[in-house]
């Protein structure tokens, strides 16, 4: 889709569970629209929807430094200390030469959500300020396209069983990469729920007519 033809007017909206072409509606902040064939969620607009996506983009940013530096978790066996944090168990997997996971959690859990949470505090920051960009659009085309590869749950579950694993074999100290990796995880949900596309589609589109 070209992007042009994504900040056109809407005649109509395609229900992406059945299909069904419908008048695009915009509810009030608060308020549901659902599919009238198989009550798919539709919209959910969200209050002050920019302005949350500025703050929590930011803080996501800044978490983001600590979450991938500072030691997650220390192993402590027979006398050994070790502490690891994102980058450690990237760079150990390269080392087994397990390339094409390595690169897989690099991307998932580092590269992408980096990119996401700036694309999201640049587009928030433009729609905040009601500044045009020509690249708005086209941020927001690898925002959505990117969200969907930035899986930082997937490495969060990788820890808790690892964890769980060595509990009874060795003693566990969690850093505070650890915490603000968990508080990565929150601020990153929380993003994606109160980024409403539809919403920021609209007021680009009101932006680039200027």
């Amino acid at each position: 889709m070209s992007l042009a033809l994504s900040l056109a007017p809407l005649a109509y909206v395609a229900c992406p569970e059945c299909d069904l072409l419908l008048n695009p509606v915009v509810p009030e902040p608060g308020d549901k629209a659902y599919c009238p064939r198989c009550g798919y969620l539709l919209q959910r607009p969200r209050k002050r929807s920019i302005e949350r996506t500025l703050a929590l983009s930011l803080t996501g940013l800044i978490l983001i430094v600590p979450a991938n530096l500072l030691p997650m978790v220390g192993i402590k066996i027979f006398g050994n200390s070790q502490d690891g944090n994102l980058w450690t168990g990237v760079s150990a997997l390269f080392k087994e030469d397990m390339w094409a996971v390595a690169v897989l959690v690099l991307l998932s859990s580092v590269l992408l959500p980096l990119v996401n949470l700036g694309l999201a505090f640049l587009i928030g920051f433009h729609l905040f300020m009601h500044k045009a960009n020509n690249q708005l659009a086209r941020w927001m085309h690898w925002y959505e396209h990117l969200n969907e590869w930035a899986m930082l749950e997937v490495y969060a579950l990788g820890i808790i069983v690892a964890c769980v694993k060595l509990a009874g074999m060795a003693e566990l100290r969690f850093g505070l990469g650890l915490f603000a990796f968990i508080g990565l995880l929150i601020v990153n949900a929380m993003l994606s729920n109160e980024l409403d596309c539809y919403f920021f589609w609209q007021r680009i589109a009101q932006l680039t007519k200027k």
